[in-house]
């Protein structure tokens, strides 16, 4: 309602009154074609008075292709045992990145703007001694197959609810910048990298492609791992 009434004060202000009754009932008796050609010069004159003459302002365009966002496979999953037993029964918590949605938007010479949605599915274990637990990941900038540019860790904490195991939570990353060598550099140069912070044994466990059966832990003998 204040947006309103400041456009009309602003109207006001600069002269253009409302039409009284009697102009109103006036117009009815114009011929339809006169009436059209007068609207049109009241509107051309109100558009030079407000300088609105000008074409709408295009959209702005990126100047090439995204970056390649992707998750690193091995460290896609966190799987934290209890021991050195990798079974379902020493798990304490599990993760894995579901999916990531992201966008960039740049022109000229203007840095790359990377927004991205990240999905976890996030899971309490046998193991587990609380319903809360900080998750850790990190962001990787990489020119495409070479060196990493930049990387940055984040904390992910979350509240398992009361007889719960598992938990979605989306985390959002809403300016990240990519320098950019000159105006013909695109976003095609580089990619986005994301993983858990991981240890190399996990790093490992991912790597190999280790999952376990629903009964892993529970008709083998002690000790005696065997995920597939």
């Amino acid at each position: 309602m204040r947006r309103s009434s400041l456009i009309l004060s602003a109207l006001l202000m600069a002269g253009l009154a409302l039409p009284a009754t009697s102009a109103l009932a006036q117009s009815r008796r114009q011929n339809p074609d006169d009436q059209q050609q007068e609207e049109a010069a009241k509107k051309k004159k109100r558009d030079a008075e407000f300088g609105d003459t000008q074409a709408p302002l295009p959209q702005l365009r990126n100047a090439g292709p995204c970056p390649f966002v992707k998750v690193l496979y091995d460290a896609s999953r966190y799987v934290e045992f209890k021991g050195d037993q990798e079974t379902s029964a020493n798990v304490i918590y599990s993760g894995e990145i579901q999916s990531i949605s992201a966008g960039c938007a740049y022109k000229s010479t203007d840095p790359i703007t990377v927004e991205m949605d990240i999905l976890f599915a996030l899971g309490r274990g046998p193991q587990a001694t609380s319903s809360t637990k900080t998750y850790r990941y990190w962001v990787a900038v990489t020119q495409r197959n070479m060196s990493v540019i930049a990387k940055q860790y984040f904390d992910l904490p979350v509240r398992f609810a009361e007889g719960e195991d598992r938990t979605y939570v989306t985390d959002s990353i809403k300016h990240l910048v990519i320098p950019r060598a000159s105006m013909t550099t695109s976003g095609s140069n580089f990619e986005v990298l994301v993983g858990f912070d991981v240890t190399p044994k996990m790093a490992d466990f991912n790597r190999l492609g280790k999952r376990f059966r629903l009964d892993a832990g529970s008709n083998l003998p002690a000790g005696d791992p065997n995920p597939k």
